[in-house]
């Protein structure tokens, strides 16, 4: 199903604009079809647009909730993807201090960079280029680790060592998805926006209709809508906004990795 990446050409506060114009503008079309409404001799029952109206909002609450809670999902699943990852290049490399001496220090100093490399998907740095640097020095790990297990292919260390470096692989690969590709699902994006702009319309045209002075309470209610879907789509970008799952565990780890980089 097609994530939400087409919607990342619009930065977070385009669109917050965005949103916030049109809805205010189909309020305002729904106002002026209202009061053309109005004027025909048969008018239609307050009590049905007050329903149809209290319907509509209760259906963007519920949308405005469903989403909330897809998008929160995945990001704490962001979160213990990074834990996860962290834990991962640890063991890797304390396990990697028990290889012969020649072999530790490559082991180390390829893991250190590894972690740098993460830690900036989290910053400015082309995502095609992390992931392509991250499997070019996995592709290294793992070339010293066949190389190691063809030396002592009965180690114990080796055989441990080599069981760490394959779950740091296959974190690499949930963190990917996770991040990148587990996103809110464009349809339920496409749904959200649509109630949003015919709930406004509705409730502009039941204004019209009642011959309504326009209240300064529909741009608060516009800003309102608009902030709750800024924080919908912040949650869903890993990569923009403020709110982040946070790299502090693989930053624990690198500062770990230069504690012990004397050792090697």
């Amino acid at each position: 199903m097609p994530g939400s990446e087409r919607l990342d050409i619009l930065p977070l506060w385009v669109l917050f604009i965005v949103l916030l114009l049109a809805n205010l503008f189909l309020d305002e079309c729904g106002f002026r079809v209202g009061r053309l409404r109005s004027e025909r001799a048969q008018k239609e029952s307050d009590a049905t647009m007050s329903a149809i109206v209290a319907s509509e909002l209760g259906l963007l609450a519920f949308m405005l909730a469903f989403s909330f809670q897809i998008v929160s999902s995945r990001f704490d699943l962001r979160r213990t993807t990074y834990l996860n990852e962290a834990n991962a290049i640890k063991t890797a490399y304390l396990r990697a201090g028990m290889l012969p001496a020649d072999q530790r220090a490559p082991v180390r100093d390829l893991l250190r960079d590894y972690v740098d490399v993460r830690i900036q998907l989290a910053k400015d740095m082309p995502i095609d280029r992390v992931l392509h640097r991250s499997e070019e020095i996995q592709e290294q790990l793992w070339t010293k680790a066949v190389a190691a297990a063809k030396d002592d292919p009965h180690s114990w260390t080796t055989e441990s060592f080599v069981q760490s470096l394959n779950e740091v692989i296959n974190v690499h690969a949930m963190r990917v998805m996770a991040s990148l590709r587990n996103r809110m699902p464009m349809a339920a994006w496409a749904v959200l926006f649509g109630v949003g702009f015919l709930s406004f319309f509705t409730m502009g045209y039941q204004s019209g209709l009642a011959k309504a002075s326009r209240s300064p309470a529909t741009i608060v209610m516009a800003l309102t809508f608009v902030a709750v879907i800024w924080l919908v789509a912040d949650l869903d970008r890993p990569g923009e906004g403020f709110l982040h799952a946070g790299q502090e565990p693989l930053i624990d780890v690198r500062q770990m990795m230069e504690h012990t980089q004397p050792q090697n």
